[in-house]
């Protein structure tokens, strides 16, 4: 039976289009999902829209629209760019969707049930936009600023339900003992014991009654599910947990051997390594396996917002540079888990020195010898023949175990820095083994057969580890190189050696090199361009 593997994005708050800062999570979820397929694990992979809250509800009034209305315009636009993005994903929830709606309110009933939830009133400092209540202390000056986005609160008191949080406190801390990696980076952990649980940890609002956009509560008419409890629960809500098909839900969260990963952003860390855990202790499921807390993208004038208005348009990178250059950009030069910064300048470098200089000259190069010296026919694979065949080949070795241990971690950005890696080792592996020489040596043949073979083999390998990044060029790749269907597939790949005895055929250059003045402008005239922002 294969390993099982379930990986979530957060659910996308849908105020306004989305941008490139949504894409880089939902892109590097798809990457790590494809990757566990190709490695033939048993993989789910979700995302989706969070679709309730007072902010939605303003945000429509202010467009003259529904709430319903305002958020199926806005999930079109999100289905749009997974898809110009190529994104693989399983489903999509939409918070509004019954399944959810439905699920919801019986976890809601549950709590009331098992004496987890209780009626009170909450006075306290909220903002909209963070969708939280804040105390006295915690609020920023004279004007109570939020200490997450820096913007006015509001004094509010209203009744609702609150979650009794001390109740699972105590299994909470030992769970994070017990489980070192629950939270990556592990500094996050630190972040949210020092500041939210050892200073006392209050309980936490589940309900409002001052806006109507929210899931009803079956016991108490007037009240709306509180967004967070709505939102984290769409984790099992998809999978149909408390539905009448609970199958998917059985298969991958029920299972304790499935690996159940998070990606995250920084800003909703404490709502999903605090409150999701004991939300699960309390309806007596397991805990996930991991919360990544991926970085931000930032651009100079800081992070990419859409209130900031900074954001960059997703469809006319695509639409210039293919794809499969977009999410290459994402996963290699912002170190997952880490903050990173866009610049035209770095975007235009790096495809320039990874993707058209390195990788597809490599292609383009080994195929036009191979087709020069042995009518296109990539040669036998027949075993090392000197040091050079032997260190490239351990290098390839070497760049599979590395792949799969560092993949495994979510070290990601480093495990595709590896295949990029082996990449240059067969560039320079050319140069110190110098076929055109191999070809005027009538006593050569057999090493420049192996030189070929060695070459040829190196591309199908590094070739099918980018193929969750490069989902459109690596068909193309195989296509040039003559892989036959029945052998694209990483069982054939990591075997070394396995591609011999099939012809090469000339195609296209997969990445030209880009001219660096013309690409850097675009991308200026791309940022300056108006831009949409998010309903105050």
């Amino acid at each position: 039976m294969s390993k099982k593997f379930y990986i979530t994005t957060p659910i996308y708050y849908p105020s306004a289009s989305p941008h490139l800062g949504h894409a880089y999570c939902t892109t590097m979820a798809d990457i790590i999902a494809r990757g566990k397929r190709l490695r033939g694990f048993d993989t789910y992979f979700l995302t989706g829209l969070d679709e309730h809250g007072e902010k939605i509800e303003d945000n429509a009034k202010a467009a003259g629209v529904t709430p319903q209305q305002f958020v199926d315009n806005v999930a079109t636009k999100f289905l749009s760019l997974w898809d110009t993005m190529k994104i693989s994903y399983d489903d999509f929830i939409r918070t509004t969707q019954p399944r959810h709606v439905q699920t919801v309110q019986k976890i809601f009933s549950r709590f009331v049930e098992n004496n987890d939830v209780y009626l009170s009133s909450y006075k306290g400092w909220y903002c909209v936009h963070e969708e939280s209540y804040w105390t006295d202390t915690q609020v920023v000056g004279e004007n109570h600023l939020c200490p997450e986005c820096g913007r006015p609160c509001e004094e509010k008191e209203e009744p609702a339900y609150f979650f009794r949080c001390n109740k699972y406190v105590d299994g909470l801390l030992k769970f994070y003992d017990e489980h070192p990696n629950f939270i990556t980076p592990v500094g996050r952990k630190t972040e949210m014991v020092n500041n939210f649980i050892k200073p006392g940890l209050n309980d936490l609002c589940v309900t409002r009654t001052s806006f109507d956009w929210g899931i009803p509560v079956k016991e108490a008419p007037g009240h709306v599910i509180y967004v967070w409890l709505d939102a984290l629960t769409n984790y099992i809500t998809a999978l149909g947990y408390l539905q009448d098909d609970d199958s998917r839900f059985q298969n991958y969260w029920m299972d304790p051997d499935c690996e159940i990963v998070h990606l995250i952003g920084a800003d909703i860390t404490r709502f999903h390594t605090i409150y999701w855990p004991m939300f699960l202790r309390a309806l007596g499921l397991r805990e996930p396996s991991r919360v990544f807390v991926h970085g931000l993208m930032m651009m100079k004038d800081g992070k990419m917002s859409k209130s900031k208005g900074n954001v960059i348009p997703v469809p006319p990178l695509v639409e210039r540079f293919g794809v499969d250059a977009v999410r290459y950009y994402l996963c290699r030069e912002i170190p997952f888990g880490q903050d990173g910064q866009f610049t035209p300048e770095q975007f235009v470098d790096r495809l320039n020195t990874d993707l058209a200089n390195n990788f597809g000259n490599l292609v383009n190069r080994t195929i036009s010898m191979i087709i020069k010296y042995f009518d296109g026919v990539i040669p036998a694979y027949q075993g090392e023949l000197n040091a050079l065949d032997a260190a490239l080949k351990e290098t390839a070795e070497k760049t599979i175990r590395s792949y799969e241990v560092l993949n495994d971690d979510l070290k990601v950005t480093d495990a595709y820095a590896a295949v990029m890696e082996l990449v240059n080792a067969a560039n320079k592996y050319i140069e110190d083994s110098a076929p055109w020489a191999l070809a005027k040596d009538p006593t050569k043949k057999e090493e420049l057969a192996s030189c070929m073979s060695h070459l040829a083999n190196v591309i199908f390998l590094s070739g099918t580890l980018l193929s969750p990044i490069l989902v459109t060029k690596i068909p193309e790749m195989y296509d040039q190189l003559g892989v036959p269907v029945e052998m694209r597939n990483y069982e054939a790949a990591t075997h070394f050696g396995s591609l011999g005895g099939v012809t090469v055929k000339k195609g296209n250059p997969l990445f030209p090199r880009l001219d660096v003045k013309t690409e850097v402008q675009f991308i200026v005239d791309l940022m300056n361009a108006p831009k949409e922002k998010a309903a105050a």
